[in-house]
């Protein structure tokens, strides 16, 4: 259904808002009505592992590596609240996404979202939005074998640059952009 301005939500511009839940007033893109960034705050923290923890659990399962407190600590030991963002569905942190620049390359290290926010389209917006920060920049990441997220990353152009037993790293230039 087309919004007030006549487009549909997945074509809006997008639009600031202030958001003031939790003390963070901070300037957010909003993407569509359907969710918002925020800044991550270093109080997420315990939150943001546990979701991980989650969200890697059937994958790690599968193959062989899933240890509940070494996924909450490798994250805890690696988080940065200055390259983390916080997706925010109807009032409710449901998600985050945390891109570290690293010269000309920005690696996409953390991107979950809760079980119940996937196949919502919600991980294809916030990916493309992330991707259209920095356009003319490589982008890179790493994925388990096996997921389900591989099949986003490569709708949105990411390339197998190479894989071990565990990861597969990808990358997307600007010239393996799509359009």
């Amino acid at each position: 259904m087309p919004a007030r301005d006549g487009l549909p939500a997945s074509m809006r511009m997008f639009h600031v808002k202030r958001w003031v839940e939790r003390g963070c007033d901070r300037l957010m893109h909003v993407r569509s009505a359907d969710w918002i960034f925020r800044q991550s705050l270093g109080t997420d923290a315990e939150w943001m592992a546990d979701l991980r923890a989650l969200v890697l659990r059937a994958d790690l399962e599968r193959l062989g590596r899933y240890d509940e407190q070494r996924v909450r600590e490798r994250f805890l030991a690696a988080f940065s609240p200055q390259n983390t963002r916080v997706i925010v569905r109807d009032g409710r942190d449901v998600g985050l996404v945390a891109v570290r620049s690293d010269g000309e390359v920005r690696w996409i290290e953390h991107f979950y979202l809760e079980p119940t926010m996937q196949g919502m389209g919600i991980g294809g917006q916030v990916l493309g939005e992330i991707l259209a920060d920095s356009p003319d920049s490589a982008h890179r990441l790493n994925v388990l074998q096996g997921s389900a997220a591989r099949r986003l990353y490569v709708r949105h152009g990411f390339e197998v640059e190479r894989e071990d037993a565990v990861d597969v790293f990808m990358i997307r230039t600007a010239s393996s952009r799509r359009s």
